[in-house]
């Protein structure tokens, strides 16, 4: 059956207009004025938007089910507008094998609503300086690599893993994380770690990793990506690598872009996180680095933990904030509507900037003949985050109860609705 979409305001390409958007056999056939169809979604008032992308995910399974799992996380994107995710291979167990690739490849097509890609490791089992076969990883299925949650510590090792990605054409998303330097640290080094009495974390574990790679990345010629980048000096040299040709990009994530330590008012573990909040001065650089291009896309680092495992303190509770289902509405209700970037600059990092700076097919614009992935908002009604509305199995987030704008009318993928308000 063919459905029209009418109504909305289009966001595409960087664009803002009114037209409607007509879908048949789960894909978009003509966007255009008066279009009918047997049936209607009618988008009057409301933002409709190619699908949101999020290159950073973490839906545990398998083996730590009891947090997220692929139905349960890809619910929680499709809630947040989200149709085409990156999901990270810290899962037990680590697929270093084509095999166990191939696995996830299937479990996460039988088992997600949105597209699930699929990570492979960059070194065996994220901790070690074995190098796994990229190239039949990448004939399984993985579509990039990364070990979230590790820094590769040996230069050596990464520069290896570099020249075999290159060879591959296959993208590294670093975790840039000197150990020796973060040294079990919990909070930021700053003025909260010493009135809370708690390990601090220097910014020298993220910039010094962030700088030797940068140098690694320049000789091999491969596509280096920083996740979660959280300090002014990690984008000045971002930004610098970027003039002398490097093939960096990096990204940001929503709860870096709007908190900082200074949010931190007490002990309270669901302001913990890896890369922690950092100083008021390093977010307003972040933020100030989506205006000016150094950031190139908008990440959730999406990191659910049972409520237990984020009890009590920081020196004790997991790293780890959740995002998939907070994200647009936060950072448009603190960014677009403070008139601090615009609104096609936030949907462009989370959505054609994302599908092009990863190389992504099929998704990020709406175009006639591709997959009618599919985001609606409404932006003028004010909603709260509340725990009873996650899709998520986890809720550790600090963004519940907030009031905001942008909230997720409807999502659809290839045309068929995976989430809709109220149902």
């Amino acid at each position: 059956m063919a459905t029209v979409i009418k109504n909305g305001t289009i966001y595409n390409s960087g664009r803002l207009f009114k037209a409607d958007l007509l879908i048949e056999r789960g894909k978009i056939v003509a966007i255009g004025q008066d279009l009918t169809a047997a049936k209607t979604i009618d988008a009057s008032g409301k933002l409709v938007t190619p699908g949101l992308i999020d290159v950073h995910v973490h839906y545990r399974d398998p083996g730590q089910t009891y947090k997220e799992d692929i139905l349960t996380g890809s619910k929680a994107a499709a809630h947040g507008g989200f149709t085409t995710v990156g999901a990270m291979p810290n899962v037990i167990p680590v697929p270093n094998t084509p095999d166990l690739i191939e696995q996830m490849v299937a479990e996460n097509k039988a088992k997600g609503i949105v597209h699930i890609l699929q990570y492979g490791p960059v070194t065996n089992d994220e901790v070690t300086d074995e190098i796994p076969d990229y190239a039949a990883l990448k004939k399984a299925g993985a579509f990039a690599l990364s070990n979230d949650g590790h820094g590769v510590q040996s230069a050596q090792t990464m520069y290896l893993a570099m020249k075999k990605a290159k060879e591959q054409d296959l993208i590294i998303a670093a975790h840039a994380q000197d150990d020796s330097l973060f040294n079990h640290g919990v909070i930021n080094e700053g003025k909260k770690a010493t009135e809370l009495d708690l390990a601090p974390i220097s910014e020298l574990a993220e910039t010094t990793q962030i700088a030797r790679d940068l140098l690694l990345a320049e000789k091999t010629g491969v596509h280096y990506h920083i996740c979660h980048v959280s300090t002014k000096r990690s984008l000045d040299m971002v930004s610098l690598a970027k003039a002398q040709g490097i093939n960096v990009t990096c990204e940001a994530s929503p709860h870096h872009l709007l908190l900082s330590e200074d949010n931190i008012t007490k002990d309270d573990p669901y302001y913990k996180m890896n890369p922690p909040l950092r100083s008021e001065e390093n977010r307003q650089a972040l933020v100030q680095a989506l205006a000016d291009g150094t950031v190139d896309l908008i990440a959730t680092d999406h990191a659910p933990h049972a409520q237990k495992e984020k009890n009590g303190s920081f020196s004790t509770a997991a790293f780890g904030i959740t995002g998939s289902e907070t994200a647009f509405s936060m950072l448009y209700t603190r960014l677009v509507r403070t008139n601090i970037i615009s609104l096609e600059k936030l949907l462009s990092l989370m959505t054609d900037q994302a599908a092009e700076k990863f190389a992504l097919k099929h998704c990020g614009y709406l175009e006639i003949g591709e997959p009618a992935d599919i985001a609606i908002f409404d932006l003028d009604q004010e909603f709260a985050f509340s725990d009873q509305d996650y899709q998520s199995k986890s809720t550790n987030t600090p963004f519940t109860g907030e009031k905001v704008y942008g909230q997720t009318v409807m999502t659809l993928v290839d045309g068929q609705v995976v989430y809709q308000r109220g149902e």
